[in-house]
């Protein structure tokens, strides 16, 4: 998800005239070049550029050579695609465009020649800030007339890529969703405090690539390293006028181009190089890549923001504008615009940068974010909207890996359960139960027990499999886990919004105490909710994700909205991580790998049924006596058992004791498939605590706010 901070009006200055019309030299000379592709692409000894327009009178190529910008109309139109084609210009040429048009805000028309636009396909962007008045398109104190300030000197500018590269038979890993364990990171977090990642590869794609990362995610279990947005973004003003960042990331202005930021010095001019020898090394670790990605939104805010890129080009065409008001922006993503599917050039731009990051950057799968706004068609959510069969259609993309973030913040905006098929969706209930429960809320039971099954009361009618419900605990947004359970309160002072942003915690975890503390007892109730969480995350049916961090312990002091703060309040103290519970989150992930009936792609049964051979779930009272209907119905009950039975006789069942008691309690061992349980892990129990036995019918004491999972024996 994204902060909630609109953009605004920068303060006036003093006003720069706009630069002279310069024409390319003769020596560059321009002919009519092709429509297609849509871009900077080079070709016949120099580079085509087309770039889509469907209100422009003229569209200038300006390109920079030696610091100095040279204009020229680009010569031809073709289906509002205009285009040209320069002899001479290669790879690192800097461009943009200017567009000559009608200005008429009231009309939701905003072009002006005098900003410098970013092409929408630019494979490289140079720049990351947008600060000033120069990339306001409108005088402030007047927004119905048109600025005369240049841009140019302020806004990112495009760079032609050589595309060549090396693959070495590299492809797409393909990894069973049933196989599957996410991990989301942010790149700088998880690089910017390793000992062993030599530090001018730290905060970077190659740092990502070190054997230091590759190992701890192997080591860990992880099959998919989820990046926070790697998209060009922009830091917006009223972040750097505080001395701070969109560390984050989520304020796209390029959906082709890699963040160039976030290469090596040595890399800084070929980032989509750096980008891929990360993914081709990654892959041969056996890990896939996959990218959050903001296409429901841009960085260019909403109507007093910065004129970057596609509000210059079409303003109508690339947005959601108000009905009967499209000097405005419909907001359904909290950033002030949101970017328009229902127009062909805009659902082709959008299609076209997954299949980019798919076939040519060898990418495994997207995690879209507020990914409802994307099948907003006609303003309601539309789960056949032309994006999503689009999506469904499209050869290249129908069998990558799509997750859904499944809200938005306008009306009707949490949708849960409503993508379609080939979709999986962040589950937010499984989130917000995992914690009642095992803050002992009474009434959490039922729901607690139906997430860990699965969510089949949200997934199985739309013919998907568990495995389209991706369980967490924990994300970027919010606390850490290591925080969830040590602070009642966020602490975002550091944000300078007053502690007012970030959504206020409702949870009581730490016993009266807030952050660190010496206390024994807080000490150890804290390390065993956090294995409570970890257990439930990484034992349950569906697709789990771990976030950055939360298995080493990391903390950010109580913030919960640190997507300003790119210091040590984020990135991971490796030197201070807690290797006990790395330890038991590896064991966790080869448990998961060693016992498939913790990852079923049929939904669990209540009976063994001879025509459907799928796993068997009974969930017992803590007395080993079947649940009955009116134990499901009574509030007090925080403790259960789940016995999973294989659909294969010659495995193990496994058995699931979840305590959410304030109190100790007293369980006995129910029947199973054997005599007698093996416990293979204890969230009271280190992660090399000796395996013990229990035979069935035998009682046990387990601590209060606790989880065991054992297997059966003969």
């Amino acid at each position: 998800m994204t902060p909630t901070t609109l953009p605004r009006a920068p303060r006036p200055r003093r006003r720069r005239p706009s630069s002279l019309l310069r024409p390319i030299p003769p020596t560059l000379p321009i002919t009519a070049g092709s429509p297609e592709p849509l871009g900077a692409h080079l070709v016949d000894g120099g580079t085509n550029f087309a770039v889509f327009s469907s209100v422009a009178t003229q569209v200038d190529l300006c390109v920079f050579i030696g610091g100095e910008e040279h204009r020229t109309p680009l010569p031809t139109r073709t289906r509002h695609v205009w285009h040209g084609h320069v002899a001479g210009l290669g790879a690192g040429t800097e461009y943009g465009f200017r567009v000559h048009g009608p200005w008429q805000p009231d009309a939701g028309l905003r072009c002006n020649p005098n900003k410098l636009l970013l092409d929408p396909y630019a494979r490289h962007v140079r720049g990351d800030r947008a600060n000033g008045v120069g990339p306001l398109a409108y005088v402030i104190g007047a927004e119905n007339e048109a600025s005369e300030e240049d841009s140019a000197a302020d806004v990112p500018h495009g760079v032609v890529i050589d595309p060549g590269f090396d693959w070495e038979g590299d492809h797409r890993l393909r990894r069973p969703w049933a196989d599957t364990v996410f991990y989301e990171a942010h790149l700088r977090a998880l690089t910017m405090r390793h000992p062993d990642v030599p530090e001018h590869l730290r905060g970077t794609y190659a740092g990502v690539a070190h054997p230091a990362i590759i190992d701890h995610l192997t080591s860990l279990g992880v099959t998919a390293l989820e990046l926070l947005p790697v998209h060009a973004f922009i830091h917006d003003g009223t972040l750097t006028e505080r001395g701070m960042c969109n560390y984050w990331g989520y304020n796209s202005i390029g959906f082709f181009a890699p963040h160039a930021a976030y290469t090596t010095i040595a890399g800084r001019t070929d980032p989509v190089r750096e980008f891929k020898q990360m993914v081709k090394t990654l892959h041969a670790a056996g890990i896939e890549v996959i990218l959050d990605v903001v296409y429901n939104h841009t960085a260019e805010g909403n109507h007093l923001g910065p004129t970057l890129s596609f509000r210059g080009f079409d303003n109508q065409a690339y947005y959601h504008l108000v009905d009967g008001d499209p000097r405005h922006y419909m907001d359904y993503t909290g950033i002030g615009n949101s970017v328009s599917l229902r127009h062909p050039q805009t659902l082709r731009l959008v299609m076209d940068s997954l299949r980019y990051w798919v076939c040519d950057m060898h990418v495994d799968g997207f995690r879209f974010d507020l990914a409802v706004t994307l099948g907003r068609s006609l303003g309601d959510f539309d789960g056949w909207a032309p994006f999503f069969v689009a999506l469904q259609q499209d050869p290249a993309l129908r069998d990558v890996k799509l997750v859904a973030e499944p809200w938005d913040i306008a009306e009707n905006g949490y949708r849960m359960g409503g993508f379609a098929i080939d979709w999986a969706e962040w589950n937010g209930r499984f989130r917000d139960v995992s914690r009642d429960f095992w803050r002992s809320q009474r009434g959490s039971l039922p729901e607690f027990a139906a997430r860990v099954a699965g969510s089949a009361d949200v997934f199985a009618g739309s013919g998907r499999a568990p495995q389209a419900s991706v369980n967490m605990v924990v994300v970027h947004d919010g606390f850490t886990l290591e925080d969830l359970v040590s602070y009642n309160d966020k602490h975002n002072e550091v944000n300078g919004e007053e502690n007012r942003d970030g959504e206020s915690p409702s949870n009581a975890w730490n016993m009266g105490v807030e952050g660190p503390t010496s206390d024994p007892a807080i000490v150890g109730r804290r390390a065993r909710q956090k294995r409570n969480l970890l257990m439930t995350l990484l034992l349950s049916q569906g697709t789990p994700l771990i976030a950055h961090g939360d298995e080493l312990g990391r903390t950010q002091r109580g913030n919960n909205n640190a997507y300003c703060q790119d210091n040590d309040i984020t990135w991971i103290d490796w030197e201070h991580r807690d290797r006990d519970l790395e330890t038991f989150v590896a064991k966790l992930t080869t448990i998961r790998r060693a016992h498939p009936v913790l990852r079923s792609t049929r939904w669990l049964s209540g009976e063994r049924d001879p025509n459907n051979p799928a796993p068997v779930a009974r969930w017992f009272r803590p007395d080993g006596q079947p649940m009955q209907p009116g134990d499901w119905t009574n509030s007090d009950m925080t403790a259960i058992t789940l016995v999973l039975e294989p659909e294969n006789p010659s495995e193990p069942a496994l058995c699931l004791m979840f305590c959410g008691n304030l109190e100790p309690a007293t369980f006995v061992w129910p029947a199973g498939r054997g005599s007698r349980w093996r416990i293979l892990a204890d969230s009271a129990a280190s992660a090399d605590h000796p395996l013990e036995r229990g035979n069935v019918a035998e009682a046990i004491t387990r601590p209060d706010l606790s989880c065991i999972l054992a297997e059966s024996e003969p």
